[in-house]
């Protein structure tokens, strides 16, 4: 018989739960699926200036990328890769012509990524001249092709999402005909759930939307996305980075009420921005077959080696001297404080928020207009007023049952665009948990020697010296660890001797390394200045420590016995 506070969930194991919890929603829901329409037609061949590659070679390695992504992070979605406006046609029983399926819609793997590496560069550009050639287009048979790709699918889908990519703004040349039956099929598609997007790439006299591609692509599906982006991708890096802005769904962790007062109530969801970086955790494998095998746990009793289920089981507390026992549900009945949501308690001007005040990873909520009918309207206005007169709402945060409140600040935060026209920044509150009382200790710091306004002063012109320009990519994309293990896994799964050379070259060369060189170059004399400021002249860093008197020993070198 257990103590029932065993059973209390640990504050300090809240983080890990709330990141497993965040997949949740994922795995009951159903599977994630995309479908990848690329046009082939003899422009997207062109190569760009100054021997920039071809959009056709861009969509290549921009599909690669989301392959590989997905082979590590959710093997289970489900990628299809479809060409139109081709020469060849493959598709089933060749119903569609100038239309070619080079992948079905399935999960990801390792010889699909090698097809893909078949298809970049020259070598590639020639390699589908060859299979597929560039022949007539017609977006309508196209995306009727992709419509039973997806009913061809038994499993439960719970995202459908599908991208064309192409150069050419009025891909049938103006015939009437043929943009009617794109649209209509595109409506059809809209109708059983798939959202379509444009990747439009850059072409001669630039691409206007507006004349045909503006009807055919879905609307956004919340606030948070722009929906039609009018510039086109002129690099790689756009390209992907608006791909994975699309391709990527945004899940919450969990939905929950926020109650402003009595009657006045809407619904959030709550999201985690960034989490940390972890490699899969190992799976068992038996070892005659090979195939993975599951962990169960049974309970058996200490006297007559019967299994207890889990009714058969109490939780017991001992207080004064006896052990009073319970059930389960009364114990989950003690643990309930209230029903998960967040609810108002005031507002604080922002300088009583403490950066000491942060104790944990933070969460951030975002209106869940189909919950609660206005909550978009409430949560914006309330967003808007908070960052104008520049406060933080204090709220108390239950996340889910049988978990104790705590008390969060809800910090504002307006929505941003880069130069893209791409969100940066979303618009919401960031959910800063705020430490109780007994968190907060005082440590005695030890007191060091006061530096001189002269040795500040130099230390200031080396702070200068090696100042730069911060990207957050180069410190949490390029993790040494993460990045070597995955791109060794890549490496051992395809046999790839250019991914071996990457990996030596990523294994010699980490930009988030200091670059020594460079920093002696910039300080220049100002590093021996500030030695000779602060350390004494006989002093050497390399030097071994003095060794340390033993407890017996005194100054005449006598030992005491």
């Amino acid at each position: 018989m257990a103590e029932w506070r065993k059973y209390y969930p640990n504050e300090d194991d809240e983080v890990e739960e709330d990141e497993e919890d965040s997949g949740g929603d994922y795995k009951l829901s159903g599977r994630d699926s995309l479908v990848f329409l690329v046009d082939a037609s003899k422009e997207m061949f062109i190569k760009g200036e100054d021997g920039e590659p071809s959009n056709f070679d861009m969509t290549m390695q921009c599909v690669r990328s989301v392959y590989t992504s997905k082979i590590i992070s959710s093997d289970k979605d489900l990628v299809a890769l479809v060409f139109y406006g081709t020469e060849q046609s493959k598709n089933p029983r060749n119903s569609f012509k100038h239309v070619y399926i080079y992948h079905d819609l399935d999960s990801p793997g390792s010889q699909r990524v090698l097809d893909i590496d078949k298809l970049l560069g020259e070598k590639g550009a020639q390699f589908a001249e060859k299979t597929m050639g560039s022949g007539e287009t017609s977006l309508g048979d196209a995306l009727w092709c992709c419509s039973n790709l997806y009913s061809d699918i038994k499993l439960r889908l719970s995202h459908k999402r599908l991208m064309i990519f192409t150069c050419r703004d009025d891909p049938h040349g103006g015939d009437g005909a043929k943009d009617r039956q794109a649209r209509t099929k595109a409506a059809d598609l809209k109708e059983t759930g798939v959202v379509i997007d444009l990747m439009h790439l850059t072409k001669p006299g630039g691409f206007d939307v507006s004349l045909f591609f503006c009807d055919i692509v879905s609307p956004p599906e919340d606030e948070s996305e722009l929906g039609l982006q009018i510039e086109p991708c002129r690099k790689l890096e756009d390209l992907q980075k608006r791909v994975r802005a699309k391709e990527l769904k945004k899940r919450s962790q969990s939905r929950l009420t926020f109650s402003l007062g009595e009657g006045v109530n809407l619904a959030v969801g709550v999201y985690v921005l960034a989490r940390t970086a972890t490699k899969p955790s190992a799976v068992k494998l038996h070892r005659d077959t090979n195939e993975p095998v599951r962990t169960k746990t049974r309970y058996f009793h200490a006297h007559n080696g019967g299994i207890l289920l889990p009714n058969d089981m109490k939780r017991a507390q001992v207080y004064g001297k006896k052990q009073i026992v319970m059930e389960k549900d009364e114990v989950d009945e003690i643990k309930k404080f209230d029903d998960p949501g967040l609810v108002l308690m005031g507002f604080k001007p922002m300088d009583r928020l403490k950066l000491h005040h942060h104790i944990r990873p933070v969460l951030f909520i975002y209106p869940e207009e189909e919950q609660i009918s206005g909550s978009s309207c409430m949560f914006t206005a309330l967003l808007l007023k908070c960052s104008e007169k520049n406060l933080f709402a204090l709220c108390r945060y239950i996340p889910r049952c049988n978990t104790p409140p705590r008390f969060v600040a809800l910090v504002p935060q307006r929505e941003e665009l880069d130069q893209g026209q791409t969100q940066a920044t979303p618009p919401g509150f960031h959910v800063i948990f705020l430490p109780f009382a007994d968190d907060i200790r005082t440590v005695d710091a030890h007191v060091g020697p006061t530096a001189s306004d002269e040795q500040v002063d130099k230390m200031k012109e080396i702070v200068h010296k090696l100042r730069f320009k911060y990207k957050c990519v180069v410190f949490y994309k390029l993790c040494p660890v993460h990045s070597s293990y995955f791109l060794r896994s890549e490496m051992f799964l395809m046999d790839n001797c250019s991914i071996l050379i990457l990996l030596l070259s990523h294994t010699l060369c980490v930009p988030s390394v200091p670059k020594v060189q460079m920093m002696d170059a910039r300080l220049g004399p100002l590093a021996q200045e500030f030695k000779d400021l602060v350390y004494p002249p006989d002093y050497n860093p390399e030097g071994k420590p003095a060794a340390k008197r033993k407890t017996g020993e005194i100054s005449n070198g006598l030992t005491l016995m």
